[in-house]
């Protein structure tokens, strides 16, 4: 019977532990509900707020290329479609479809027979008349002999020297008769006009050609060099026409479409002389090599020219650059780890940075990331900082650390709250007593359901002491002891 009576009271003390390690008094869940940085979150920011990691960048002297970016169009620097200059049944075709060929070289070739037989006519002819052009001369040499001896009429020595004169021209026109023959015969032999890429065949072996086909043979189109035309607002065209004429050069870059990959360097080549009045733009030209084949005709480019260079320009990253109500804006790094909001004068940019005119000078470091939550004269911290340093507040949120030093717990999260010295009393008062009595002396009881508690006394709480004392909510071990 004593052993039950001890047993029961030893289930009854864990019980009440149990309770009194998950129920923290008032004082001390009100310590320990204030956070770090006081009401409101963490200290050490501004007014109160937590200081904001931010992302930093130095502004740096460098020298600033003024472009202007248009999207160009890349055309050939000659195009020439190939035709025949006689006409005559293709033999032959000597070119493969895409090829690189050079000016002059043989393309095609067209039956050349009728006009090898026109060309035989035609020195016949020439010879024929050059041996009545020399027997009329020697007539006339005799003519001029006899007049001398005054054994012939002058009017025949007349005579004799006008036909000679007649097989002179007559010749003379066999001659050309001939040399059109020949040329024609070279004809049949279809050549390239200039050096180029040649495009797809357009007419096969065994067709009738002409010089009057509109497709011709095939097209060729000159590649290196080549050129890129793009359109120019009408205000740059003073500024370029400035650098031109002193003879200055206008470097030019063709970008892929994506403004990634440069696909050749070049240089401005030439101005349009009037302005397109529906779109305010002038046409221009810029030459490039074209060396590595990367440009092809009618492709889509994007085109940078260089019109100048700013020396030792102040330049930021183009996310430090901040837009408002009174323009723009950057956020400047103190050395006490404050920002400044500063207005700033912008200049040219480029891809990724921006000059600053007036505002920001060289060495100064600008907030490029986090700059969203900031305000002028808020706190920050770099990545590379030391967790919490700067981070201490004052006035009342002092008063709230002190407080909590006097009433919060410095356990880990997750460990029960317990004021020094609890654990040794609580040991004292699981000693046996008698039934019904409390540790103190003095009967107690357990706190209702729906009593105050720590925070997750509700469900934990009540659910440990069921558990451990096997008793009902709202019943202390002690009353369940007693029964």
């Amino acid at each position: 019977m004593i052993g039950g009576v001890i047993a029961i009271v030893a289930m009854a003390g864990l019980g009440w532990l149990a309770w009194h390690l998950t129920h923290r008094p008032p004082a001390q869940g009100a310590g320990a509900m204030a956070g770090p940085g006081g009401p409101g979150g963490p200290g050490g920011g501004r007014r109160g707020g937590p200081a904001t990691t931010v992302g930093v960048a130095t502004a740096e002297l460098a020298d600033l290329p003024v472009t202007l970016d248009a999207l160009g169009t890349v055309t050939a620097a000659a195009t020439t479609t190939v035709r025949p200059q006689v006409s005559g049944i293709l033999q032959k075709v000597l070119f493969k479809e895409g090829q690189l060929v050079k000016a002059g070289q043989v393309l095609a070739q067209i039956d050349p027979r009728q006009f090898e037989m026109a060309l035989l006519q035609a020195t016949g002819q020439r010879q024929r008349d050059e041996a009545q052009l020399e027997n009329a001369r020697l007539t006339l040499e005799r003519y001029r002999t006899l007049l001398s001896q005054d054994s012939i009429a002058r009017q025949e020595v007349d005579t004799q020297a006008a036909l000679v004169k007649q097989l002179q021209g007559t010749v003379m026109t066999d001659r050309a008769a001939e040399g059109t023959a020949r040329l024609n015969l070279g004809y049949t032999k279809v050549v390239a006009p200039i050096t180029g890429r040649v495009g797809l065949r357009v007419v096969d072996v065994g067709n009738l050609v002409s010089a009057g086909d509109a497709t011709g043979i095939a097209v060729i189109t000159q590649q290196s060099p080549i050129d890129v035309e793009f359109a120019i607002p009408q205000d740059s065209v003073p500024d370029i026409m400035n650098r031109a004429t002193t003879g200055a050069v206008l470097p030019a870059m063709a970008y892929d479409r994506t403004r990634t990959e440069v696909l050749d360097e070049g240089r401005f080549s030439a101005l349009d002389n009037q302005v397109d009045t529906q779109t305010g733009t002038v046409m221009a030209k810029a030459r490039f090599d074209n060396a590595k084949m990367t440009l092809f005709p009618m492709q889509f480019v994007n085109v940078r020219l260089e019109l100048r260079r700013i020396k030792d320009a102040v330049m930021v990253p183009v996310t430090a650059l901040r837009h408002g109500s009174t323009g723009d804006y950057v956020y400047v790094l103190n050395g006490d780890r404050t920002v400044s909001l500063r207005t700033v004068k912008r200049g040219q940019a480029t891809v990724d940075k921006v000059q600053i005119i007036e505002g920001v000078k060289a060495g100064e470091q600008v907030i490029t990331e986090g700059a969203d939550r900031l305000k002028d004269g808020a706190k920050v911290t770099l990545p590379g900082d030391k967790p919490g340093a700067g981070r201490r507040g004052d006035g009342a949120k002092g008063e709230n650390q002190r407080r909590r030093a006097d009433g919060a717990s410095t356990a880990p999260a997750g460990t029960p709250d317990v004021a020094p010295g609890s654990v040794a009393t609580d040991a004292a008062k699981m000693r046996p007593h008698r039934t019904g009595e409390s540790p103190g002396g003095r009967e107690r009881t357990m706190p209702e359901e729906g009593g105050r508690s720590g925070p997750g006394s509700a469900a934990d709480g009540s659910s440990s002491a069921r558990g451990v004392s096997g008793q009902p909510q709202g019943q202390s071990p002690a009353a369940g002891n007693a029964r």
